[in-house]
């Protein structure tokens, strides 16, 4: 059983999508939620779900090896990234190559990097007359948005959208997607570890 890391740091519905998503899994379990913002939902749903949490700052996670350390006590295999805006440090990269996903709400390598995120992604994305969005999973590196891309799902930019409808949309592809992109990488990764 391989156990997963979701950070987060807002509402958290793809991280209950998520916890909810490996509840009944054989091959995985999400074995903690760390965020940096001790005010956020997705603690009181990762509570729901039995899944301990982790409140870190800053200098827990870049300077302190709080966070590593964290990871390390509860033997976290897989990292996924789940509305958390800060840069992964490089030692955490490190530790966990190839091993850390995240998911952006466009179509990357459009509308990403620092300060691209949420609702300011749709709106940049209906200002410029985009004809099609979607989400992309990716992997994480030193740079914002940057890691290889592992799946893109599209949908139409609607006349008359705005961000909140275009996020509805968008919110949908992620919460269909994003677990079972997860459970498919874990799956890749038993092959090869078995083989």
């Amino acid at each position: 059983m391989k156990n997963i890391a979701i950070f987060a740091s807002g509402s958290g519905t793809n991280a209950q999508k998520l916890m909810e998503y490996f509840s009944t899994s054989k091959r995985a379990k999400v074995k903690l939620l760390l965020s940096n913002k001790p005010d956020a939902f997705v603690l009181e749903r990762a509570t729901n779900f039995s899944v301990p949490t982790v409140i870190f700052d800053r200098d827990d996670f870049y300077h302190k090896g709080r966070v590593m350390q964290e990871l390390k006590e509860n033997d976290i295999h897989f990292i996924v990234l789940a509305g958390f805006l800060w840069l992964v440090p490089p030692e955490i990269i490190k530790a966990y190559p190839r091993r850390i996903i995240n998911i952006h709400p466009a179509l990357l390598p459009g509308y990403g990097g620092k300060g691209m995120y949420g609702m300011k992604v749709h709106s940049a994305v209906i200002e410029n007359k985009e004809r099609e969005s979607g989400i992309t999973i990716h992997y994480v590196n030193e740079k914002y948005d940057d890691g290889d891309i592992i799946f893109q799902a599209k949908c139409k930019v609607e006349p008359g959208d705005t961000p909140e409808s275009l996020a509805g949309r968008i919110h949908e592809l992620e919460h269909r997607y994003y677990p079972e992109v997860v459970d498919k990488l874990l799956a890749e990764a038993q092959n090869e570890s078995s083989s």
